[in-house]
């Protein structure tokens, strides 16, 4: 892949790379957002953060691209604040009325199997852009991903504002050491204002993070991957206009009569902000604070050297979602974890040792989701592997140059505790349909499900019935109780409490929903393959129990075994993890993280209350749950 890549280089100048559409990489130096530390004195001051459009050179081969950024810049600052420090941030949206949306949206017709999808490449085909996504306003509301705050605090997609308005939020702060990110979250087009360029990451520190003197300032780095496509002008070169451009799998839903497509994902990988740079790093430790911010991409990352060859024994994991992981997991790019597997909203801090690397470059690919050679993954087709290079400074005689005297922990988190299937928790089953589910107008749902606890009476096959033989060969019933966002409140939460998620997904192997659960932190308990096969679409309800497959076991990754608020869910399996409800009152959501199967209808409501308004409930809130130990 070097030769390739530095042909690629040698011979292709500014006006042929437009033509092509083939950009140079690894010629444009990463940058990194400033840091923004909100003050720690009075906590009626609020610290403003404003939303602004501005222009950005992706690649020095394109013209500036306008996008819209916290405070006018994408990713935005990195917010960095203490432990318990509870801070306001007023959300101001300063995007003049009328300004033009920085996305252009297309869907093109699906092609023929074993052709490439026409998502990796760029330029529109001809297809005229969605006047409708043309004329959408700047209207935003901010989520801070992982927080635990108030209801009225974590950014309701329905309460957005508009030019002039500002979204006043509050956040306690009081969470072990984490890296959380915020991003728009405004109702139905999410997909369209994250696109836009409206993320940035948000740390919290503590002590016991203090205590381990990981690698700081210049050698801590924030890595914020996003996926774009580019529009072409008449000539077919590349004019620096953002493309969402997506597959129409479905001309005309008969339920809907609206077309149905596949979710976002482009040919060219931004690293904050920018396609394909390079770091300068010294020949020593790095913290790499990384954070999947695509619409849907799911990377499967390595690093490899100049042969294009894995690097083993320089990177480690010590923190995922919730924040540092009980010791570190080595990410050999072998065995257990061959890839580092991110999905949209996925967090990794992660560690590498450049010590004995001076002078090499180093690369980090996706190399996609390892499907089989000529067979395109509609969704996640890879046609350019590139994401970064890092370029390691090589150490001269004479140079004076400190040593690094790092070494890595042995334990890193002594505040973690895991959770275990003892733990006194109640239980939710939620099933994730599959493609063509009666109903679903087309597009795959969230079922809230209850079990029936006397199903005699109960006609199988059934639409939104469904029967599930678990691992111990009792076969249960389940009832849908809601399938939409706007079906009645079904969880009802008691502050405080456990409880244990259990995500059925129907779809077939290849569809994956990273699943995020507003509010809380979780743990991830097991996966379980099961046999679906019983499932009926036509009917939306099972014609045979859905089957435990005990000659499948799917081990756990040592990287998913910490605390985490986004878990993928693989089509075939059932994932079960257990989390606490605690520091927060309010109403809530929980989400597929593909921005477009979240703004298309995946997407559930949840309230928190205190246990003891909640015994003066009607029962409307209850439904689906299952008190119970062990």
């Amino acid at each position: 892949m070097t030769d390739i890549i530095e042909r690629i280089t040698d011979r292709i100048t500014e006006g042929e790379a437009h033509a092509a559409g083939e950009l140079a990489p690894y010629v444009t130096p990463l940058p990194v957002p400033p840091v923004l530390r909100p003050k720690a004195g009075d906590v009626l001051r609020e610290t403003e953060i404003a939303l602004r459009p501005t222009w950005v050179r992706l690649h020095p081969q394109l013209p500036p691209t306008l996008m819209w950024g916290y405070e006018g810049q994408v990713p935005g600052p990195t917010i960095e604040v203490r432990r318990g420090q509870r801070v306001r941030i007023a959300w101001t949206n300063r995007i003049p009325k009328g300004s033009e949306y920085p996305v252009t949206a297309v869907e093109v017709p699906v092609r023929a199997p074993g052709t490439p999808p026409a998502t990796t490449e760029p330029g529109r085909g001809g297809v005229a852009p969605d006047a409708n996504v043309a004329a959408l306003p700047a209207w935003s509301v901010t989520h801070l991903h992982g927080a635990q705050t108030g209801g009225g605090n974590d950014g309701w997609a329905d309460n957005a504002v508009g030019f002039g308005d500002a979204q006043l939020a509050e956040y306690p702060n009081d969470h072990q050491a984490v890296q959380w990110w915020y991003h728009d979250h405004a109702m139905n087009i999410t997909r369209w204002n994250v696109y836009t360029g409206l993320y940035g990451t948000y740390l919290v520190r503590d002590d016991e993070e203090d205590a381990l003197h990981l690698p700081c300032g210049e050698r801590e780095i924030p890595l914020l991957l996003a996926d774009r496509n580019l529009d072409t002008d008449e000539e077919g070169r590349l004019n620096g206009r953002l493309l969402h451009k997506t597959v129409r799998i479905q001309e005309q839903n008969p339920e809907t009569g609206k077309p149905v497509s596949l979710p976002f994902t482009g040919p060219y990988t931004t690293v904050n902000g920018r396609i394909w740079p390079y770091a300068d790093v010294d020949a020593a430790w790095y913290r790499f604070r990384l954070v999947n911010a695509s619409n849907a991409r799911i990377y499967n990352l390595v690093l490899v050297d100049e042969d294009d060859n894995p690097v083993p024994g320089v990177m480690y994991q010590i923190g995922s979602d919730g924040g540092l992981l009980p010791r570190p997991v080595p990410i050999d790019f072998t065995g257990d974890l061959p890839v580092l597997s991110a999905a949209p909203a996925e967090r990794f801090d992660l560690l590498v040792d450049f010590r004995a690397l001076a002078g090499r470059r180093l690369r980090l690919v996706n190399k996609g989701r390892g499907q089989a050679p000529g067979v395109p993954d509609p969704v996640n087709d890879v046609r350019y592997p590139e994401v970064m290079e890092f370029r390691v400074r090589d150490i001269c005689e004479g140079d004076t140059f400190e040593e690094d005297t790092f070494e890595l922990p042995e334990v890193l988190s002594g505040s973690f505790r895991p959770l275990t299937h003892a733990t006194k928790h109640g239980h939710r089953m939620i099933v994730l349909t599959a493609p063509g589910t009666k109903g679903g107008g087309g597009h795959l749902e969230i079922w809230e499900m209850t079990e029936v606890k006397d199903p005699g009476d109960i006609q199988v096959p059934t639409d939104g019935i469904i029967q599930i033989t678990g691992e111990d060969g009792t076969t249960k019933t389940y009832r849908r109780t809601a399938r939409t966002f706007n079906d009645g409140l079904g969880f009802t939460i008691a502050e405080g409490s456990h409880e244990q998620w259990s995500f059925l997904n129907l779809a077939p192997p290849g569809v994956v929903h990273p699943m995020h659960i507003h509010l809380a932190d979780f743990q991830l308990l097991g996966r379980d393959a099961y046999d679906v096969s019983g499932f009926d679409p036509a009917i939306g309800g099972t014609v045979r129990p859905i089957a435990f497959r005990p000659d499948t076991p799917i081990p756990l990754a040592p990287n998913e075994r910490g605390h985490k608020d986004v878990f993928q869910v693989p089509g075939n399996q059932m994932l079960r993890v257990m989390g606490r409800f605690d520091g927060a009152y309010g109403r809530f959501m929980y989400h597929c993280h593909l921005l477009e199967h979240e703004d298309m209808g995946m997407m559930r409501p949840f309230v928190v209350m205190p246990e003891e308004a909640l015994k003066f409930d009607h029962g409307t809130g209850h439904g689906g749950h299952e008190g119970h130990t062990g």
